[in-house]
């Protein structure tokens, strides 16, 4: 339940601090005779006659779609043109160009994937003005920092542990010579994160496929893999297994003096989890446009709070709380994977890959925020993210819930795999 709770909390305290945000733009007045609430609203129009478009092309009713395109532009675009050249009179051209683009498109009975990706383009182009017209304010800045600390303290935590399970066991089997090779190993691994970083961050920018499908299947992904390590806690016995595979290979590379093997297992050991970090990071920049500076600052205290971690358990030779730590970072996971869940959805939808239906009953976040947490008022991204949920708050009774109560029921019981034994590091998790 201790998981279940700090899920609710972590939720709750995102709900409020949204409250800081809404009231910074409301209040932010626009440049002329348009104010910021007005400007949104404009905009918020257009997207979803946009989005009508596209639909009734594909219905093949192309003066309905004109009509739509054009009523996007000239009834609630250029409502905001004046205020929006003021700031940045290169978008406002940009995005001109886009609308004119699309009506050309559909005017000429163009296929139906150039009408599509021309739209996306425009609905990236309305968000850009959002954003460009719109201040952070406070919840995002906030949200934006903590999924970046959390997303590489979570990963690089569980990397310090295993590195410290495998230079413990070096040291138990007295084979403190080969610490050398395991570190340049670590390195290597950290030197190879890096470089993927880059050239996946390149790749995203120059990938000849829609920026939109590829940032949708990209959230789409680390939502599975953030799935799987939400539940890293509850399937421990997973994580055993791994440690036992990682020692195996310990022993056997010592045994036959292999420097290339040990070094291979610090490389393993760390990239697994720099893989992981790469991807996640990626989903988060897409959705984290105008935050940079808050992501860096949050990855740096990550940074900083593992290298204290390190040397506490390395230098210090004492236990940290693991398990506290380890048990919020998962609850944090947990939420940043449903804000990746609605933002893929959304990026299907953009795409025109999964249908789009208004809730008009239900409030629309500041663009920072929505961005961030995933949340717009679309069925379909609500329930995607409502059914993540769900499995989330039924997983977490299962495991605190549930399982103690069987487990005490059947207690006495043997051991169904006495084999497998627990590091120090392990048993403080």
């Amino acid at each position: 339940m201790k998981l279940l709770r700090i899920l609710v909390a972590s939720s709750a305290a995102l709900a409020l601090l949204t409250i800081p945000s809404v009231a910074y733009a409301t209040h932010g007045a626009g440049t002329g005779d348009v104010t910021l609430d007005e400007a949104i609203h404009e905009l918020d129009i257009a997207r979803r006659l946009i989005d009508d478009s596209v639909r009734l092309y594909e219905d093949g009713d192309a003066e309905g779609a004109y009509e739509a395109a054009r009523n996007s532009y000239l009834d609630h675009f250029e409502y905001v043109e004046i205020p929006l050249r003021v700031r940045d009179e290169g978008l406002t051209l940009s995005v001109e160009e886009d609308f004119a683009t699309l009506r050309n498109l559909i005017e000429a009975g163009a296929p139906l994937n150039d009408v599509e990706a021309v739209s996306a383009e425009v609905q990236r182009g309305l968000d850009d003005v959002e954003r460009t017209l719109s201040e952070p304010g406070l919840a995002a800045p906030i949200i934006a920092l903590t999924y970046a600390f959390t997303i590489l303290f979570r990963e690089g935590l569980e990397a310090v542990l295993v590195v410290a399970a495998v230079l413990g066991y070096l040291e138990a089997s007295r084979n403190t010579q080969y610490r050398g090779p395991v570190l340049k190993g670590v390195a290597a691994a950290v030197a190879a994160t890096i470089a993927l970083f880059v050239v996946t961050t390149v790749f995203v920018r120059l990938a000849p496929v829609q920026r939109e499908l590829l940032e949708a299947g990209t959230a789409l992904l680390a939502v599975g893999v953030l799935f799987y390590v939400s539940f890293w806690l509850v399937t421990r016995l997973e994580h055993r297994r791994w440690m036992e595979f990682v020692k195996a290979k310990v022993w056997t590379a010592a045994t036959t003096g292999s420097t290339l093997a040990l070094a291979g297992v610090g490389f393993t050991a760390v990239f697994r989890e720099g893989f992981e970090t790469v991807l996640f990071y990626q989903a988060l920049m897409t959705f984290s446009e105008g935050l940079g500076l808050y992501v860096a600052i949050g990855t740096g205290l990550a940074a900083i709070t593992l290298g204290i971690a390190g040397w506490v358990i390395f230098k210090a030779g004492r236990k940290i709380p693991v398990k506290t730590f380890l048990t919020t970072a998962v609850a944090l996971v947990m939420v940043v994977s449903v804000a990746f869940a609605g933002n893929a959805v959304r990026g299907f939808q953009e795409a025109a890959m999964i249908p789009v239906t208004y809730l008009e009953s239900l409030p629309r976040l500041p663009i920072f925020v929505a961005h961030l947490t995933g949340w717009y008022p679309t069925r379909e991204t609500i329930t995607a993210q409502v059914l993540l949920t769900l499995v989330y708050i039924g997983g977490a009774i299962w495991t605190f819930v549930v399982l103690p109560r069987r487990e005490k029921r059947f207690a006495g019981t043997t051991d169904p795999h006495p084999a497998l034994e627990e590091t120090p590091e392990e048993a403080s998790v």
